[in-house]
């Protein structure tokens, strides 16, 4: 009995035992399941392509252009040479292919890894993937880098069509994942939660990607910056950081602020000018060290251009107070006082309506001297006058002689009309500084001792209110020169006093013109009072043929020799002599222009085929190319691809126009172009005043005659390269950063080796980098000018009076 109880306890004590090990083994396998199951990927996380878009946008916009053939920056138009060229974009079809397979491949893993681990996840699992959504097993991190918008290439296709398969396989894996739980244990509100969020990523991540499709690069690779609202990702702080800046750049741009202001990047080093001009400094007209040694000011030579042996590389300060310029046409009522502090003009001439300080601003009532009234009632006056006129259809371009504040200038825009404005410098204290900062063109010159900076025979007219040139003195030198720039049967519209005053002087100089007049053979169409403003204006017209100059008396005014060109104008003396009129039907002047708008683009008839343009074609050829070129180049690139609000810019330079086309590309902007043609490139000038624009000769080894703060945008096509062959190039980077305004732009094509220059001097006076871009070796570069000034002066002797 004893040997069974104690057979029935061994047998209890090892069916007990037999359990607990069971017990045991099952437990641990049940911890091994559960850690295996908790370390598994139950939902495949959905990728978020704003995260990637971000990371992405972090690279800089110079890796992207560069990166990715485009074009969009395209300066190869098929129809120029290299000169001009700067190679267009390929199709990037293979690689973006490449990219989906390779993408479908991995997302078609994801659904499957998502279906196994979806039917033995449970609620709470669900519930901490639903919340983190981050991908914990080295296969997930890998999926997620596979999908994260980058090619094979390194390249990266920001919410591209890789992008767009992926939001659409995640969908549908989901959509089979919720299928399976609903079979096996239906849905829980934990699902709900995380179902919820999942479709709200995928339908974020599609208006990603619809809106990356629509600005950075569709499928066809046509375009890789965005336009219209989106061209702001240009701005690289704005695209990397959104609307916060980082403490990295907080802490970065205050350490280079506490760094000497003479030392900076690249090795450049720059010094405020120490002058006595202060903010108004113009070197070839403040040069007062040539200005003591003139013999005689009789010929107003002190206001002529001297410069100096070499161009200063210092940087003008600004004036105290400075802000950013009130736009167009707000602009030519009123400008900020700060920006043009000067007062003796208004003092002066405030009773003529010509500018009047109100608090903060100096205003412009829209009058002058001779339209106190307003000048658009004195434009129409002089319309009836002479119908024939035709503002803004059979005259286009005009010259302003005597400016003063441009208002005449400033409201023929109203009409079509572009006026050329100048006036001396000091004669009536900043007068073309307020043209500039109103928007209105204009520079600062004298009818002294050398033709003025234009060809000849391009003016469409000539005008002059009241002012006080001597043109009957001297044989007439002054008044010649103006027919040296007037286009055969252009019109003079003269409204001084002589013309309808009876005191004794104007009685005599009326006299004395008249006579001049007649025997320069100009006509004298008309004379009309304006009775609201009680002035009056004596229109004249210059001859069509030289049958006139052949049938006068004396040779008086004695035409000018054969060998004389009337297009050489820079540092050429004056000289009282005409040039005769062509005749010949395929010579330029002897027919009037096509009628605006239409002139703008209509090749003109004196290019002959057998002449060679600037870029190798035949002329009329090279001419169509490259208006069609900068079409290309404006509309896709300067209008939409660079962040430029054209709103706020009025006051345009073209460095080197050639043909003018950048100018006509942007003929209907609010914006007016001052085309330069430098005197070491192809005489195309005539050419663009042809086109109904604008322009001068100008050598850019020397300063130009310009105010400070003049522009808001330079366009620099492949001249910068070209200088530095002749000039210091720091020098000619100084002048920019004196004309240009603080924030604004210059835009510049050339070399890379250039491009790379002048982006390091950009930074060293810490201008904004805006775009860099880069093909072969070509470049494009687009910066933005800052408020900084150095903190360090450089004394500049010759300037100080």
């Amino acid at each position: 009995m004893a040997f069974g109880k104690n057979a029935r306890m061994d047998s209890r004590r090892q069916s007990s035992s037999y359990c607990s090990t069971v017990t045991v083994v099952v437990f641990v396998a049940l911890c091994l399941v559960g850690v295996w199951m908790m370390t598994s990927s139950s939902v495949v996380p959905a990728q978020n392509v704003e995260v990637s878009s971000q990371e992405d946008n972090k690279s800089e916009v110079k890796q992207q252009v560069a990166e990715t053939d485009t074009r969009q920056f395209e300066d190869n138009p098929g129809d120029l040479p290299e000169d001009a060229t700067k190679g267009d974009s390929s199709s990037t079809n293979s690689k973006t292919s490449a990219s989906q397979d390779d993408n479908n491949s991995k997302f078609q893993q994801n659904e499957k890894v998502s279906e196994q681990t979806n039917e033995n996840i449970n609620e709470e699992n669900q519930e901490e993937k639903s919340e983190n959504k981050k991908p914990e097993s080295e296969d997930d991190l890998q999926k997620n880098n596979d999908v994260d918008g980058k090619t094979d290439g390194g390249e990266s296709n920001e919410g591209g069509t890789a992008a767009s398969d992926d939001g659409e396989a995640r969908k549908e894996g989901e959509e089979s994942n919720d299928t399976k739980q609903e079979e096996s244990s239906g849905e829980t509100k934990q699902d709900d939660k995380s179902e919820g969020q999942i479709e709200e990523k995928v339908e974020e991540n599609q208006e990603k990607k619809s809106e990356s499709e629509n600005t950075i690069e569709n499928k066809s690779g046509n375009e890789v910056y965005p336009d219209g609202g989106q061209a702001d990702i240009l701005n690289e702080t704005t695209t990397q950081n959104g609307a916060f800046s980082t403490q990295a750049a907080e802490s970065t741009k205050e350490k280079e602020a506490q760094q000497s202001s003479t030392t900076n990047q690249g090795g450049y080093k720059w010094k405020v000018c120490n002058v006595t001009a202060g903010p108004d400094y113009i070197p070839c007209l403040d040069n007062w060290q040539a200005i003591r040694k003139l013999h005689s000011t009789k010929h107003y030579e002190h206001r002529e251009r001297h410069c100096p042996d070499e161009s200063p590389t210092c940087l003008v300060s600004l004036p105290e107070g400075y802000r950013q310029p009130i736009e167009w046409p707000t602009s030519r009522e009123k400008i900020w006082y700060h920006n043009v502090p000067h007062t003796k003009l208004a003092k002066v001439k405030g009773h003529q309506n010509w500018v009047k300080v109100t608090g903060e601003y100096l205003t412009f009532p829209g009058g002058g001297t001779q339209f106190k009234n307003g000048a658009l009632h004195y434009i129409d006056f002089i319309q009836d006058a002479v119908s024939d006129i035709a503002w803004g259809k059979r005259t286009r371009v005009i010259l302003d002689v005597g400016c003063g504040v441009a208002s005449f200038g400033g409201f023929l825009f109203d009409r079509n009309v572009l006026a050329m404005s100048f006036a001396p410098k000091d004669e009536h204290e900043a007068q073309v500084q307020f043209a500039l900062e109103r928007g209105i063109p204009a520079i600062s010159a004298v009818m002294g001792t050398t033709r003025l900076p234009y060809p000849g025979r391009v003016f469409d007219l000539v005008h002059c209110a009241r002012c006080r040139v001597p043109w009957h003195i001297e044989g007439g030198k002054l008044l010649l020169e103006l027919n040296r720039m007037l286009r055969p049967g252009g019109y003079f519209v003269w409204s001084a006093t002589p013309v309808y005053q009876t005191l004794e002087e104007d009685v005599a100089i009326w006299k004395a013109m008249s006579k001049l007049m007649k025997k320069m053979c100009w006509e004298l169409v008309t004379i009309k009072n304006d009775t609201v403003n009680q002035v009056g204006a004596a229109i004249y017209r210059k001859p069509t043929s030289n049958d006139c100059y052949e049938q006068r008396a004396e040779n008086e005014p004695p035409l000018c020799k054969d060998s004389d060109d009337p297009n050489a104008a820079w540092n050429v003396p004056l000289e009282a002599c005409m040039h005769k009129v062509p005749v010949d039907a395929s010579e330029r002047g002897s027919q009037w222009p096509e009628q605006w708008p239409k002139r703008v683009e209509k090749t003109p008839y004196w290019l002959k085929s057998s002449q060679v343009g600037v870029y190798g074609k035949p002329a009329p050829e090279d001419f169509a190319a490259d208006y069609g070129h900068w079409k290309r180049v404006v509309s896709n690139s300067y209008l939409n691809g660079m962040g430029i609000s054209w709103s706020k810019v009025r006051n345009v330079m073209d460095m080197r126009a050639v043909y003018g086309g950048f100018a006509a590309a942007l003929k209907d902007l609010n914006v007016w172009v001052m085309n330069v043609v430098p005197i070491d490139s192809p005489d195309t000038l005539p050419i663009i005043y042809e086109r109904g624009l604008f322009g001068m000769y100008h050598d850019w080894c020397e300063p130009h005659s310009t105010y400070p703060r003049s522009y808001d945008l330079l366009h620099a096509d492949h001249i910068f390269s070209k200088l530095k062959k002749r000039c210091n190039i720091v020098a000619v980077i100084g002048e920019v950063d004196r004309i240009l305004r603080p924030e604004g732009k210059l835009i510049v094509r050339d070399n890379v080796e250039t491009i790379n220059e002048i982006e390091s001097m950009a930074k060293s006076m810490q201008w904004e980098i805006r775009l860099t871009f880069s093909k072969e070796k070509e470049g494009l570069l687009c910066v933005q000018k800052s408020m900084w000034r150095p903190t360090e002066a450089e004394t500049i002797k010759y300037a100080i009076a």
